[in-house]
């Protein structure tokens, strides 16, 4: 039975996030009501509720926090059909305009006119509920987890990664940063057949955890580098954004290997090693979320080729959500906290 209000954490400024109840949102054409279970905390969010803004994405107005969700269909909007009322869903946070250049030639991830969760001014999934395109829910199977169906979202972003990077059967990948994003791609290239992945971070908790999980083995950055440590990968993930760690890997590559930039740098200007690429014919390329990588995500997590469970440890209710934003802050062995909308 549908609530008579949606409840929502809502930023509105700096350090200031509230509980308050809004309407609940209408489905438009094609447009399916889902009723939120969990919500994964990014990194993004907590950079919002520390900073109100990230590059030229600025919180001018209250919004509501989260775009990594799931949660199951509970009302469907004229000409909504692909899904059933009841179905358990995960949810791809960005709806593309469809009919721009990047849109048609398949890069929906680019689209200029994007309308993603928790982007200002849109808001974002931490709500009882949310409206959605019924072609951004992705139906999940009955014995993949809520939780595991919001962690799509962070998934995504590691398999976008692997796939910018090709990585194959026997690479070696080395990656900056020890966050749920490195986890991530962690996972991926393991689950597509890397025999060894090297971590950098400084920070012995995240080092431990990325172990924990299958990562080779680590590199300290408080006190070594990748180069130091004589890495020589196939393939280099920065997931960290810091620009040291960024010339740091590049110098790692091998002849011919690939550099994929994933983490957000502070600043637009990041000292380059363009004698190591041009030297070494090194493919260098960023990314920008994901496309159509959802159907994927589910059927590694639903075969049991990745286990998404393992990176949650700690769990909020919506009301305490502002505790699941500082989580890492105060424990750095907090690698994802995650919001139970559903038992809220």
């Amino acid at each position: 039975m549908l609530q008579m209000s949606n409840k929502a954490a809502v930023l509105y400024g700096i350090g200031d996030l509230r509980i308050e109840d809004r309407p609940v949102p209408v489905p438009g054409p094609r447009q399916v009501l889902v009723e939120v279970a969990s919500v994964g905390i990014c990194g993004s969010d907590v950079h919002y509720y520390e900073h109100g803004r990230i590059g030229d994405f600025v919180v001018r107005a209250p919004m509501v926090l989260g775009h990594e969700a799931s949660g199951v269909i509970v009302a469907r909007g004229d000409s909504a059909r692909r899904h059933e009322l009841g179905q358990r869903v995960a949810l791809e946070p960005g709806v593309p305009c469809g009919s721009c250049r990047e849109c048609r030639t398949g890069h929906y991830n680019l689209c200029r006119d994007m309308i993603f969760f928790a982007t200002p001014p849109v808001d974002g999934a931490l709500a009882r509920y949310v409206t959605i395109h019924e072609d951004f829910a992705f139906g999940l199977p009955d014995h993949v987890t809520d939780d595991a169906g919001a962690l799509c979202e962070p998934l995504s972003v590691g398999l976008w990664a692997c796939r910018k990077a090709g990585i194959t059967v026997g690479a070696r990948v080395a990656i900056a940063g020890a966050g749920p994003i490195g986890a991530a791609v962690t996972l991926v290239a393991l689950a597509a057949g890397a025999t060894e992945v090297i971590i950098s971070d400084p920070v012995p908790a995240r080092r431990a955890r990325l172990l924990q999980i299958g990562a080779t083995s680590v590199v300290d950055t408080s006190s070594s580098s990748l180069a130091e440590e004589a890495v020589d990968a196939d393939v280099f993930v920065d997931c960290s954004g810091s620009p040291a760690a960024i010339v740091d890997g590049i110098r790692c590559v091998r002849p011919a290997g690939a550099a994929v930039l994933v983490g957000m740098c502070p600043s637009s200007e990041v000292p380059f090693p363009i004698s190591s690429v041009q030297n070494r014919e090194i493919r260098v390329t960023g990314t920008f979320r994901y496309a159509n990588t959802y159907p994927e995500a589910i059927a590694l997590i639903s075969s049991g080729a990745i286990d998404l469970e393992g990176l949650v440890d700690a769990r909020f209710s919506l009301e305490s959500s502002e505790e699941a934003l500082t989580a890492a802050r105060r424990d750095p062995s907090v690698l994802k906290p995650l919001v139970r909308v559903a038992s809220s």
